[in-house]
């Protein structure tokens, strides 16, 4: 039995659903949109083809992405899925808890110099420690131990600027975290959802509301938190720049972001 061919223009697939990481996808890792990819975004939704922003980000710094991209109502998945937002009028549709407190001690009592913040959905942080500039955004709250603590929350981001992100692997390793879900990103910050929790289960459930499903969706990303989308969407696309790991499991890779890996994506069928 032959193995199925990833969607083509020349299959007669087209998607019906474009999904898209924002981060090193949309957006450069400074936060800036060039203006090829906000041109070829909007040919998306001038087509009348739903496009879902699918992001590490909280709701509050994904909103002004969605402005700057002129897209102007439907869902979005944040938190790597633990949120799911509707929009206009703001309604949040899904919202994925769990208690952070072992995770917490494990963290401080194995790295006690790792900074720790907890998401409050809509509003920003509450964190141990201040974060590098520019690496949060919204109300900060610092809080001890104890009160971080306190109640579920929908993740917990972990940062040490002075580490690598194959320190993270490891130390995500070494705390032996059980009963969750992490990704390391590009620098030394660690995301911690509730176990099960992914992009893609987030826009499993946008899906059903949109009346499609996953083989209809197109989905592009380059972190290691995009995997799960890339394997679950029926074409499934790996920034040039993504990790290996993430490159084997997409139907295709594109070029870098410096290259316009999206547009080149997104113009094959817009």
């Amino acid at each position: 039995m032959s193995a199925p061919q990833p969607a083509s223009p020349s299959s007669g697939w087209r998607p019906r659903v474009v999904a898209l990481d924002v981060d090193g996808t949309i957006l450069d890792h400074d936060g800036s949109l060039p203006a090829e990819v906000r041109a070829a975004v909007r040919a998306v939704a001038d087509a009348d083809v739903p496009v879902v922003l699918s992001t590490g980000r909280s709701w509050h710094s994904t909103l002004p992405v969605i402005e700057q991209l002129g897209l102007t109502s439907g869902p979005a998945v944040c938190s790597n899925g633990a949120v799911v937002v509707d929009f206009p009028p703001e309604r949040i549709v899904r919202a994925v808890t769990f208690d952070p407190r072992t995770v917490i001690e494990k963290v401080t009592a194995y790295s006690p110099e790792t900074l720790i913040a907890v998401e409050e959905i809509g509003r920003g942080y509450r964190l141990s420690g201040h974060f590098p500039e520019g690496d949060l955004s919204g109300a900060m709250a610092i809080e001890d131990v104890e009160e971080l603590s306190s109640r579920p929350v929908t993740r917990i981001i972990l940062r040490d600027p002075a580490r690598s992100d194959r320190d993270f692997v490891a130390l995500a390793e070494q705390l032996g975290l059980h009963g969750v879900q992490y990704y390391v990103g590009y620098s030394a910050w660690l995301d911690i959802a509730p176990e099960g929790v992914t992009k893609a289960a987030g826009l499993d459930e946008v899906v059903l509301g949109l009346g499609v499903t996953a083989g209809d969706v197109l989905a592009v990303g380059d972190g290691r938190n995009d995997a799960e989308m890339l394997a679950w969407a029926g074409r499934g696309v790996a920034m040039g720049q993504a990790p290996p790991e993430v490159q084997q499991v997409a139907d295709a890779v594109t070029g870098s972001f410096d290259d316009l890996g999206l547009v080149t994506e997104l113009r094959r069928w817009f």
